[in-house]
């Protein structure tokens, strides 16, 4: 039996363990860099510089995690607030909306295909639905979590969402039709 998150906080607040704390990043950072990915569309060291920020800023503020949400939850919501961070510093003068990069490159010509498609629609999305469909279609949040992580009212989350997902289905739609 694998020891759960909460073990490995605890180990870590009471214990000063730094290898419990290893664990939990072990646990967690593939599904942290992929959040911060997302925002920057393929952007992959930035996304790695950010998710150590977050990683670093989590154990040096593990003692105010209260444990009402999941682990990976209250990871979500730093790694956010360094991606907003981070556009503030090295955009001041853009709408950090507008940040776009060219995507990725390494999966098969369809995947990479559907991909830029998807990446190409994201950007026709403001920031708060395309946070809302990174957060709950791409990351497995409930509606309930995401409004933890972004700090927004449940219905908020679900409006910007199905909004959000309603875009993209008409610009994949859209593209596929050669319209």
């Amino acid at each position: 039996m694998s020891l759960q998150d909460a073990d490995f906080i605890a180990r870590v607040l009471v214990q000063g363990d730094e290898r419990a704390f290893g664990e939990l990043v072990k646990r967690h950072q593939s599904s942290v860099r992929n959040f911060l990915r997302t925002w920057l569309h393929g952007d992959e060291a930035t996304a790695d510089d950010l998710a150590q920020e977050t990683f670093l800023k989590a154990y040096r503020h593990l003692n105010q995690f209260s444990g009402q949400s999941q682990f990976s939850t209250w990871l979500y919501k730093i790694a956010y607030n360094e991606f907003r961070a981070w556009a503030r510093r090295t955009r001041p003068h853009e709408d950090i909306d507008q940040l776009a990069h060219e995507p990725s490159e390494e999966s098969a010509q369809s995947s990479r295909d559907f991909r830029h498609d998807l990446q190409r629609a994201m950007r026709h999305l403001s920031l708060d639905e395309r946070t809302a469909i990174v957060c709950c279609a791409m990351q497995g949040m409930t509606h309930q979590e995401a409004s933890d992580v972004l700090g927004w009212p449940l219905g908020t989350v679900k409006t910007h969402l199905s909004r959000g997902k309603e875009i993209l289905r008409n610009k994949l739609a859209e593209w596929s039709t050669g319209g």
